[in-house]
């Protein structure tokens, strides 16, 4: 393509195209997460107005780079692409920066009870009870009032709360997760332990059915986190935190976004001298595993099966 000239109007103007609406027109499917969104065709992914962010990457910005990141064109193709006659009419603009105010952290109100929280995790999840129960007792689980979601709070080493991660109820229709405004995400949904080995998950859920599946009498002595997503930021802040880990597992998906992450952070953590090891789930997560092994379970009643 020869070189095309870009007047400063006009390389702003394709950056302050609303990214979700550009989206939307080009038919990729996007999924609600509070004030975000996330890319059905990579989670990793989230947009909001002109702006994205790759979690897995760590890295984002703007509508030009978005499409050079993953539509493959130069910035020339981009600009042309944004400042298109039927993008600019049908993608609103953001025509200046909105200010963002970062509310201060907030747990949502709780319910009355557990009911629904307990329900949905030891019916449709098959968490083991005394797993969830002990969360649920110290405040790190519990049904918030509104929507009764499960929420999954993130503790510093004092016991305040720095973190909070919801999470729909339903078992049917669309899911629903998100993080608290205000979150602290080196705080994300853990468990400091007094070993030296650090457990690390995806997501909360995943975090509690390993824990399900595999838990003994010493299950508390090691340390667990849930990255809520594929961020460094949870990890690093357990390993600043508490200097005694000396050995780091990696638990995330089995699927190519959770591989991927486990070979960026295992670098990270290598290069601290820290021992690194890889645990991976039979199927995509390790909640699958534990639904598949309860369903077997069921079929095959006289070959009960004792969690060690």
């Amino acid at each position: 393509m020869p070189y095309i000239h870009f007047t400063e109007e006009q390389k702003l103007q394709a950056n302050a195209v609303d990214l979700v609406e550009f989206l939307r027109f080009k038919g990729e499917a996007l999924i609600r997460e509070g004030s975000e969104y996330r890319l059905g065709s990579n989670h990793s992914v989230t947009v909001r107005d002109n702006e994205w962010y790759d979690h897995a990457a760590e890295k984002g910005g703007g509508p030009v780079t978005f499409l050079k990141e993953f539509y493959g064109m130069n910035y020339a193709e981009a600009v042309l692409a944004l400042l298109d006659k039927d993008v600019s009419e049908l993608c609103s603009q953001v025509t200046a920066p909105k200010e963002k105010v970062k509310k201060p952290f907030e747990l949502p109100p709780a319910n009355k009870d557990n009911r629904r929280v307990f329900a949905y995790l030891l019916k449709h999840r098959h968490l083991d009870r005394e797993v969830l129960t002990t969360f649920v007792r110290l405040g790190l689980v519990y049904e918030d009032q509104k929507y009764h979601n499960a929420v999954f709070v993130g503790m510093d080493k004092d016991g305040t709360p720095r973190h909070a991660h919801k999470r729909s109820t339903n078992s049917q229709g669309k899911t629903f997760r998100v993080t608290a405004e205000g979150s602290d995400f080196r705080y994300a949904f853990n468990w400091p332990g007094t070993s030296g080995h650090l457990l690390v998950f995806e997501a909360p859920i995943d975090m509690l059915s390993f824990l399900s599946k595999f838990h003994d009498s010493d299950w508390q002595r090691h340390s667990y986190v849930a990255l809520c997503g594929t961020s460094s930021q949870p990890l690093l802040g357990m390993l600043e935190r508490y200097p005694n880990i000396d050995t780091v597992h990696f638990a995330l998906d089995n699927d190519q976004a959770g591989q991927l992450a486990t070979r960026r952070l295992a670098k990270l953590v290598r290069e601290k001298g820290l021992a690194v090891n890889a645990l991976v789930p039979v199927l995509k997560d390790w909640n699958a595993d534990l639904c598949a092994n309860f369903e077997q379970t069921m079929k095959e009643p006289q070959h009960e099966q004792k969690l060690s």
